[in-house]
């Protein structure tokens, strides 16, 4: 069994404050600062550019990847760290595309996070008037899975309600029709037990920074099936990509597998920050995991709708419908989570009237999520919300 007490120690969180918002941005863990200052003085500030060799810091990005793919359900060898989740989305989808040239429609849903809706529009405005990105409702997806489809392209847990698309469902939907699929696992990885090669999936990326807690802007992953890697071409030919970069040679040449989806060179502070995060990881079970996240949010559902009628869950209320977070609508969410963090609970906003909380056993109590719940619904009950500082909209929500 998961020993939750020993990972909660792991962290540096603050005191007094219960953080319901590791599914936005992680909290610090212990060891990431003593890992990072070593990286610094030891190996770049002593070692200079021989760091490359002495410090293994080329080799970082697969090493890495392999531990964050351990997490996914990946083979070795099928993940590599680098660049954006965005970067990885539009590398992700325009390789798909490839793979499919008589395809010409992209099709996600509405409840995708909108970045990726975005890379995804640009991608098909680069490529020309017939291709196309295609959005409906998440509940219809599959049934709008036809022959016209080249990719298919899914948030796994849907950023606003939680709600979990099923993955080996939809996959085996897609490839039944002749289309291939790119998972965005940001709010999967690290949250839920993920099989990325059980569900037979094409591609997948994901970012770090969240449950993986790598620190703000830490590097994303991509994975790409291994019965794809060699075929795959990566649309943005980077440099490392190259079957030798340091060959310097002007034509391009795809490195092996999935180290042709390297494009520019690793941020080496942010992946050492990331692979002492990862070492949280190394005595828990994901079975565990998901069954204490679900009764942690369970709890939290049943006291916030037992003192706070005002609130309406926006999340599916079948826990295995839900990824690890819970969400709340109304129409003054963005005040009520100024509020709540005002009084030491932080969870986030999303527009128009999300208050979103998420669910992370690692650091996470029962005694957490009561005591949130309790503030939440004195908050409500005595409309501190309804003060003008927490009406003043801030750059991040």
């Amino acid at each position: 069994m998961t020993d939750f007490n020993a990972t909660r120690a792991m962290f540096t969180l603050p005191e007094g404050v219960i953080y319901l918002d590791g599914n936005s941005l992680g909290p610090l863990p212990r060891a990431v600062p003593a890992r990072v200052e070593q990286t610094i003085r030891a190996e770049w500030g002593e070692m200079l550019i021989t760091g490359w060799n002495k410090a293994g810091w080329m080799d970082l990005p697969a090493r890495v990847g392999d531990r964050v793919g351990r997490l996914i359900g990946a083979a070795p060898g099928a993940v590599v760290m680098g660049d954006t989740l965005s970067i990885k989305v539009y590398q992700a989808l325009a390789s798909a595309l490839e793979l499919r040239p008589d395809r010409r429609v992209i099709l996600s849903d509405t409840g995708n996070f909108p970045s990726d809706l975005y890379m995804a529009d640009g991608l098909c405005r680069t490529l020309g008037p017939d291709y196309q990105l295609r959005t409906v409702s998440p509940k219809a997806v599959e049934d709008a899975i036809d022959d016209s489809v080249a990719v298919l392209m899914i948030t796994e847990v849907d950023y606003r309600t939680g709600r979990k698309h099923d993955m080996a469902r939809l996959i085996a939907r897609a490839h039944q029709a002749g289309a291939l699929v790119v998972w965005d696992l940001a709010h999967s990885a690290g949250a839920i037990p993920v099989d990325v090669s059980g569900a037979d999936t094409d591609f997948a990326v994901g970012c770090s920074y969240k449950y993986l807690n790598s620190g703000p802007g830490g590097p994303a992953f991509i994975y790409v099936a291994p019965r794809l890697a060699d075929k795959v071409r990566p649309a943005l030919s980077g440099w490392l990509g190259h079957e030798a970069p340091f060959a310097f040679d002007l034509d391009y040449r795809p490195g092996a597998g999935i180290d042709r989806m390297r494009v520019g060179t690793p941020s080496i502070l942010q992946l050492a920050a990331l692979d002492a995060a990862l070492d949280v990881w190394d005595d828990v079970d994901m079975g565990d995991l998901r069954a204490r996240s679900l009764e942690l949010q369970d709890s939290f559902i049943a006291h916030v709708e037992a003192g706070c009628p005002d609130l309406a869950l926006a999340s599916p209320r079948e826990g295995a419908q839900r990824g690890s977070q819970v969400s709340f609508r109304h129409k003054h969410g963005y005040a009520i989570i100024q509020a709540l963090i005002a009084d030491g609970v932080i969870g986030d906003f999303r527009a128009p009237d999300i208050l979103r909380f998420g669910f992370t056993p690692l650091y996470l109590s029962q005694e957490d999520v009561a005591l949130a719940a309790e503030k939440l619904c004195a908050i409500m009950a005595e409309r501190r919300w309804d003060r003008p500082e927490f009406h003043h909209r801030a750059k991040v929500t």
